[in-house]
């Protein structure tokens, strides 16, 4: 599978507030240019809406180790969605036969590995940046 580099590297910070802060604000710059639902656009899925609101409620159900290391990757994931054309392992859900399960790899310009996840519903068509998280090689 090939890897999208991405131009960011993680974001700065040592504590989970400091981190927290600083993805929050990437979020919320995303955020202010719509009056609904915050998105990006993605090459891959021909310029398509992602919608990213579910990876904060994602997030919040990890434990403050976790959610500091996956927060730290947020920049990098938003560079990924938006310009990778690459293609990503795709899930079949067996459980959810409505899901299709996207998950796009990555690589930070300081050389880091991560995994981009992105739920797609088959009947309607939404995408929603789900997850993402530090991989290792191999």
């Amino acid at each position: 599978m090939k890897i999208y580099k991405s131009k960011y590297s993680k974001l700065l910070g040592t504590s989970h507030d400091e981190v927290l802060r600083s993805a929050r604000r990437e979020h919320n710059r995303i955020r202010s240019r719509t009056k609904r639902q915050p998105y990006v656009r993605a090459r891959y899925f021909n310029k398509d809406k992602v919608f990213i609101n579910i990876f904060w409620n994602h997030l919040v159900q990890k434990h403050s180790g976790e959610q500091t290391r996956r927060a730290k990757l947020y920049l990098c994931a938003i560079d990924l969605i938006r310009n990778t054309t690459l293609d990503p392992e795709t899930i079949f859900s067996s459980e959810k036969t409505r899901e299709i399960l996207h998950r796009f790899l990555g690589q930070t310009n300081d050389g880091e590995l991560f995994c981009v996840q992105i739920k797609q519903d088959k009947k309607t068509g939404r995408k929603d940046f789900m997850s993402v998280f530090p991989t290792k090689k191999g």
